[in-house]
């Protein structure tokens, strides 16, 4: 069974990466106990919500969201606000 993680601040914490050193153990968050690495992740992931999730308003039920998502990925890759000239 996976638990939650600790509040996010606790990653950032020196002394809390220490103790989990000291115990030998291996951080799941970012590649050296970087929690910065997942920020990009976590801005689209900001994104699909309000731009998708939350702005259509109600779902009928699953498959709409999932067809919403897939329609949202192919806009994000292709479309969306990447300037392909550079």
């Amino acid at each position: 069974m996976l638990r939650r993680p600790l509040e996010s601040a606790q990653y950032l914490s020196i002394h809390y990466t220490e103790r989990v050193s000291d115990a030998g153990a291996v951080q799941s968050v970012g590649s050296r106990g970087d929690s910065y690495d997942n920020a990009l992740a976590e801005s689209v992931i900001g994104l699909y919500k309000t731009e998708l999730i939350r702005n259509k308003g109600s779902w009928r039920g699953l498959d709409d969201v999932e067809f919403g998502t897939l329609e949202w990925v192919d806009w994000w890759n292709n479309a969306g606000c990447w300037d392909r000239s550079a």
